[in-house]
């Protein structure tokens, strides 16, 4: 079956690319990025990556396994196995047997993974000040609720 020629206009993908939903949410997380990781180097957090937050946001006062973080990040078990070992050598993290099930290893915040977070909850107070700024703190507050609202329905589906 032969697809049928499609003309292809740069002043149409220019238009879609501005509303791209895909395409916002990464430039937001991309601000917010180049926004916190010099805060956190400048104090004393030269080795963290905004990308590491996938671990150490979703590791429990109880401990967490290597299996629930993936799923929790929504990556691959192999990919967050690599973030834990390079959590744990800086010490963010730190990672003793299962004892349920000698199988698996549970995971939980160190003392230095615990600073960082009240850190970064700082930071993230200074992003939220700064989005305000520009929106009003009741559109930024409706923005939220809406995508805590599609987060949560689209991971039912994922189920």
């Amino acid at each position: 079956m032969e697809k049928a020629k499609i003309d292809f206009d740069f002043a149409e993908l220019r238009a879609i690319r501005q509303r791209a939903v895909g395409r916002l949410f990464w430039q937001l997380k991309r601000y917010i990025d180049n926004l916190m990781e010099p805060q956190l180097n400048s104090l004393g957090y030269t080795d963290f990556k905004m990308s590491y937050m996938m671990v150490i946001s979703n590791v429990e006062e109880q401990g967490t396994t290597n299996n629930e973080l993936a799923k929790r990040a929504n990556v691959t078990k192999q990919m967050m196995s690599k973030m834990v070992s390079l959590l744990e050598k800086e010490r963010y993290i730190y990672i003793t047997k299962n004892p349920d099930d000698s199988r698996s290893s549970v995971i939980f915040l160190d003392e230095r993974g615990k600073e960082l977070l009240v850190d970064i909850r700082q930071g993230i107070d200074q992003v939220r000040v700064k989005l305000d700024g520009i929106v009003g703190h009741d559109r930024m507050e409706a923005f939220i609720n809406t995508m805590v609202e599609l987060v949560t329905a689209l991971g039912r589906e994922e189920q």
